[in-house]
């Protein structure tokens, strides 16, 4: 069987370059035993290739069984993968089967494998190197003979990488890497989709057919579509449902189509790794906050200065600069009005000799102290709201106060 018969058969719509790679390989190494770890984003389409594996390899007339790893909680994984005994945990009223033993001689897909425990990782191990488990509450070892497909939407190596998926187990699954290409990297094949999508739904729903225009055929290939060929049914099902002109422009495809004003702009890709990059925030947010104060000081001089009364601007302004004088060293002019001896107009004070002004310091642990002291005065010592104003985790928090030896 080619990949097109391979198309054919499983409704695979689309010529990219990528998506024939991917079902090649698919088809390659349906006929074999080799575990294989599928990779793409969400909505790409990774459950597709793991019914081609299964279908295509002498395993089709056994049992197939999808397994989604992040819905199942971690108290009962182990339960629902490997079985338990009765009275084995509360509520364990009788022996049960896990999808290991039901679908022995089959294939199971773990979708969102990077979900899965430690612990529960360990057991998976097992079964891919030696094919034995033993259910939960028991000591009895059990033989199994289960291909394993897994998938994920997230980077695993980066998780193996923070301690959060065993490296053993990735190299284990990932046997053959197999990668479903996101749809904005298949742009050729978005309108072929959205018309096949839009076709199927005006028959469901015995609604006229929709045509698009050129600007709205090119609106719909030209946007990012981060929830890919998912993203792209739903929106042909609305359009086919809500839409009353049946010939779309790119006026009536925006109605349907987030705006992604705002989303083009650069941004770090830090994969969830903020702490990685704190530092940097922090930093930002010391010279924002240190600019809007200097703002502030200067507006309030003046007017002190404009308007004669220092006793009265002072007391007027009591709390601002009791704030400012918190947050940054002032002269000692500043930090009390009634020693001011100012008393020319604001012509002759712009004549008078800059003030030398000392180079500040740029040590970014400096940066760093300012701001934790700063928000955690703010709220009057509690860490975790200090760590939500400063953009930082709780913990990162922890860990810059005891690596700046703040008390």
């Amino acid at each position: 069987m080619d990949v097109q018969d391979i198309k054919n058969r499983f409704g695979i719509i689309g010529n990219s370059p990528l998506l024939n790679r991917a079902i090649d390989i698919a088809r390659q190494v349906a006929p074999t035993d080799i575990s294989v770890l599928i990779t793409g984003e969400s909505g790409s389409g990774k459950e597709v290739f793991s019914h081609i594996i299964h279908q295509l390899s002498a395993r089709k007339h056994g049992a197939f069984i999808a397994v989604n790893c992040g819905a199942i909680p971690e108290g009962t994984i182990d339960s629902e993968l490997f079985g338990h005994e009765k009275g084995s945990f509360t509520g364990a009223h009788e022996a049960r089967k896990g999808y290991f033993e039901v679908v022995d001689g089959g294939t199971i897909f773990l979708d969102e494998v990077a979900e899965l425990p430690l612990g529960t990782q360990a057991r998976l191990l097992r079964v891919l190197e030696t094919g034995e488990y033993i259910r939960v509450g028991s000591s009895k070892v059990q033989k199994t003979n289960v291909r394993v497909v897994a998938a994920t939407n997230k980077d695993v190596f980066d998780a193996v990488r923070e301690g959060k998926f065993r490296e053993d187990l990735y190299y284990r699954l990932n046997t053959v890497p197999l990668k479903t290409p996101a749809l904005r990297e298949r742009k050729d094949d978005i309108h072929l989709l959205f018309r096949k999508f839009i076709a199927d739904f005006t028959d469901k729903y015995r609604s006229p057919s929709v045509q698009l225009d050129a600007e709205a055929q090119h609106l719909l290939i030209n946007y990012s579509w981060p929830g890919n060929v998912r993203q792209l049914k739903n929106i042909a099902e609305q359009i086919a449902v809500l839409e009353k002109n049946r010939n779309l422009n790119a006026q009536s495809m925006m109605n349907y189509i987030p705006n992604e004003v705002g989303h083009a702009l650069p941004m770090r890709l830090d994969h969830g790794k903020k702490d990685d990059f704190s530092e940097r925030d922090i930093l930002y947010k010391v010279l924002f906050d240190m600019k809007k104060d200097m703002s502030e000081l200067k507006k309030l001089v003046i007017d002190i200065i404009q308007n004669g009364d220092h006793a009265v601007a002072y007391a007027e302004n009591k709390h601002v600069i009791n704030q400012l004088y918190r947050d940054i060293e002032l002269p000692q002019t500043v930090k009390d009005p009634h020693t001011l001896t100012i008393h020319q107009p604001v012509k002759e004070f712009e004549t008078m000799e800059p003030i030398e002004e000392e180079e500040e310091s740029l040590s970014l642990p400096e940066k760093e102290s300012y701001l934790i002291k700063k928000a955690l005065q703010k709220y009057k010592g509690k860490r975790k709201l200090a760590a939500e104003e400063l953009g930082i985790s709780e913990r990162t928090l922890y860990r810059k106060i005891k690596d700046l030896g703040m008390n």
